[in-house]
C-alpha cells in the first residue's frame, strides 16, 4: 500500500431514448399502472432498440460522456472494468468492446459478473488497483440490456427491468475524500431463487430451450425480497459499525434500485429519512449493474464535497455489497451522454 485513496472524480450515465411505460405494458400483459406502481414504485423504463446494439453500445456512450466531462483523454485510462449480467457475447468481454469503441488501447480490461451487486464489486476491485499505485486512473462501468433476457409475457418480471449504463472515473485522492471502505458477500445457495436457466455451459442453447422460454430471468419474488432486505441492511450496518457511523452521519443512501419497498425497508433499518435516499426506480426501473452509477449521475448536482454516501446492493447468486464513500467534489448539472 502506498497510502493513496481511490476517489470518484466524475460520473456519467446513459439511457436509451425509447421509453416503455406502465400503460404500454398493460397492453402487453395482464397488469395496470396502479398494480405496478404500488408493488414496485416503477412508472417507466428505457429500452434499447436497434439491430446489433448490445450492452456495449450503452456503456460506450456513458464512458465517452465521462471522459468528455472530466477532461480525460483515452490515453490516460489505465484500467476499465465493466460490471454486467448481459454481455454482448460470451467472449470477448464487454469491457474489451467498450475500450475499442471509445479508443482506449493497450490496458487491462475485463468484465465482472455479480448481477445487481456487480458495480460495487467492480468498484472495489478498481479501488485496490488505485490504492496500491499500479493504476492512476480507472473507469468502472455498470451496464445491462435487461430487455434481452426478459420475458414480456411474464407479468412478474417484465414490469421490473430496464436498460441503461453508468460509469465513474476513479483516481488517487488529493484529500481525505474517496472510497473509505467496502464489503462484499455472497451465498451461492440462493441461485435457485434468481437465475437464467439456459444459455450457459450447463444448458447450452437449443431449439428446445428456446421453445420452453428458458433464456429469460427466473425470479421468485418473495424469497428475493426477504434476502435483499436482510442483506442490504446488514452490509450497511456492518460498514457503519466498523467506521463508527450512525444514520445521522450519512448524507445519502445510494441503494440498488430493485423495488421501492426494498429501498424503504433498507432506509428504515438505517433510521434514515427518505429525503436522504437516492431514488430513480420510478423512471429507470431495475437496470441491474447500472442502477447505482445512474443514481449517482442523476443526483450529482445535489452532492457536495465531503458528503458521506453509503452504497448498497443485492443481486442474483445471491450476492450483496456495500461501500462507504466520501464524495470528492461539489455537484455539477448532469449531462446526458
Amino acid at each position: 500500500m502506498n497510502g493513496a485513496r481511490a476517489t470518484i472524480a466524475g460520473v456519467c450515465g446513459y439511457v436509451p431514448p425509447d421509453v416503455l411505460t406502465n400503460e404500454q405494458l398493460a397492453e402487453m400483459v395482464n397488469t395496470t399502472d396502479e398494480w405496478i406502481t404500488e408493488r414496485t414504485g416503477i412508472k417507466e423504463r428505457h429500452i434499447l432498440k436497434g439491430e446489433g446494439l448490445g450492452t456495449s453500445h450503452m456503456a460506450a456512450q456513458a464512458v465517452t460522456g465521462l471522459l468528455e466531462k472530466t477532461g480525460t483523454n483515452p490515453e490516460e485510462v489505465d484500467l476499465l472494468i465493466c460490471a454486467t449480467t448481459t454481455p454482448d457475447m460470451v467472449f470477448p468481454s464487454t469491457a474489451n468492446l467498450i475500450c475499442d469503441m471509445v479508443g482506449i488501447r493497450n490496458i487491462a480490461s475485463f468484465d465482472v459478473q455479480a448481477a445487481c451487486s456487480g458495480f460495487i464489486y467492480a468498484l472495489t476491485i478498481a479501488k485496490q488497483f488505485i490504492e496500491n499505485g499500479t493504476v492512476r486512473k480507472a473507469v468502472v462501468v455498470g451496464a445491462d440490456k435487461m430487455s434481452s433476457i426478459i420475458d414480456y409475457t411474464n407479468r412478474a418480471t417484465c414490469v421490473l427491468f430496464g436498460d441503461g449504463a453508468g460509469a465513474v472515473l476513479l483516481q488517487q485522492s488529493s484529500d481525505d475524500n474517496g472510497i473509505i471502505d467496502a464489503k462484499l458477500g455472497s451465498d451461492g445457495a440462493g441461485w435457485v431463487h434468481l437465475h437464467q436457466k439456459a444459455g450457459g455451459s450447463r444448458m447450452p442453447p437449443t431449439l428446445d430451450t428456446v421453445e420452453k422460454r428458458l433464456h429469460y430471468v427466473h425470479q421468485e419474488g418473495a424469497q428475493v425480497y426477504k434476502f435483499a432486505v436482510h442483506n442490504m441492511g446488514q452490509v450497511v450496518r456492518d460498514l457503519m459499525e466498523r467506521n463508527s457511523l450512525t444514520g445521522a452521519d450519512i448524507d445519502w443512501l445510494v441503494p440498488h434500485q430493485a423495488n421501492r419497498r426494498i429501498i424503504e425497508a433498507t432506509a428504515e433499518r438505517m433510521q434514515l429519512p427518505m429525503d436522504r435516499v437516492m431514488m430513480t426506480i420510478h423512471k429507470y426501473g431495475n437496470t441491474t449493474a447500472a442502477t447505482i452509477p445512474l443514481s449517482l449521475w442523476d443526483y450529482e448536482s445535489r452532492l457536495k464535497a465531503g458528503d458521506r454516501l453509503m452504497l448498497a446492493a443485492f443481486g442474483g447468486g445471491f450476492t450483496w455489497a456495500g461501500a462507504y464513500v466520501k464524495w470528492a467534489y461539489d455537484g455539477v448539472t448532469k449531462k446526458a451522454a
